[in-house]
């Protein structure tokens, strides 16, 4: 089941349109990577979606209900962490989150059993300094533990790692990847390993354009590599076979080799007896992907618009 539909959405800004008839839909209980560089579009339908943003063109739809702008009854399906959340630096994590319980309307029993469950989700239940004093890694992990606390069906993260050192976003992450079971997570990023860690889904966003989307492992698959690196004990060994075969060198020990060629090169290499350390597959990752169809999108951009 869908938990998001976004039909050919529109949204112009001034004389500039951000996004042009984007269609996308995102499954219960995935978690979803919005890619694109800084200015694609990602936060834009973030905020379409949350209704902050009045769309020019096109439908939202968080199950069957129309998302509206101005009106927030489709939020009640969703918790959101924006890129830099905003706290009141003189309380402490219990107290903030009880007064975001009291906003929303929740019993003060539920709310209590609530904050300490989520507080010790994301690690800060022993915790009893106040907010001004939090690092912007503690700050990120109690705005989720904020935008979880009414048990949203969607959990919508705007860049939640991209000011954070490497321990910082890897605590992040786990925590994302521990409530797939709860909440389907769409988090919107331009640091692709993060993605590639713990997404089920993908969609590749850039200049308001959708260029790709699907899950993960079947994107992997479509772009599987069919290549293979072999690497030299000596440079001189690298640079026959590269030389012999028309094969780039990888770097001065390393050659890439198709796997319709390895066959031939592996034999020649026998009865020359040039010796080599390894031979691996070379896997494509994720931000692979992205830069090729990038580039492809971008080469057929360019061609239209000459041939119009």
């Amino acid at each position: 089941m869908q938990i998001v539909t976004i039909q050919n959405l529109k949204k112009i800004f001034k004389d500039k349109e951000v996004l042009k008839g984007i269609n996308l839909e995102i499954p219960e209980n995935s978690i979803f990577g919005f890619i694109g560089k800084n200015g694609a579009g990602k936060t834009t339908t973030m905020k379409s979606i949350l209704g902050l943003l009045k769309v020019d063109e096109g439908s939202i739809k968080i199950y069957d209900d129309i998302v509206t702008f101005g009106e927030n009854k489709t939020n009640k399906y969703i918790g959101y962490l924006p890129d830099v959340p905003e706290f009141y630096r003189f309380m402490n994590a219990r107290e903030y989150l009880k007064l975001c319980g009291e906003a929303l309307g929740l019993a003060n029993d539920i709310v209590v059993k609530r904050t300490e469950e989520l507080l010790t989700l994301v690690g800060l239940a022993n915790e009893v300094s106040r907010i001004k004093g939090y690092s912007r890694g503690m700050k990120q992990r109690l705005g989720i533990a904020q935008a979880l606390l009414g048990k949203p069906k969607l959990l919508i993260c705007d860049e939640p790692t991209s000011a954070l050192d490497p321990k910082g976003r890897k605590e992040i992450l786990d925590i994302l990847s521990s409530v797939k079971n709860e909440t389907t997570v769409l988090f919107s990023t331009h640091i692709l390993t993060d993605v590639e860690r713990i997404c089920t889904h993908v969609v590749f966003l850039d200049e308001g354009v959708i260029k790709l989307q699907g899950k993960i492992d079947e994107i992997k698959k479509m772009h599987q590599s069919n290549e293979y690196i072999i690497q030299f004990l000596d440079e001189n060994h690298a640079k026959k076979i590269s030389k012999r075969f028309e094969l780039d060198l990888v770097n001065p020990i390393e050659v890439k080799v198709l796997v319709q060629k390895l066959n031939e090169v592996l034999a020649y290499m026998i009865k020359e007896n040039i010796a080599f350390s390894k031979i691996e597959f070379l896997e494509k990752t994720l931000e692979s992907f992205y830069l090729e169809v990038i580039q492809k999108w971008s080469r057929f951009y360019h061609f239209s618009r000459k041939n119009y």
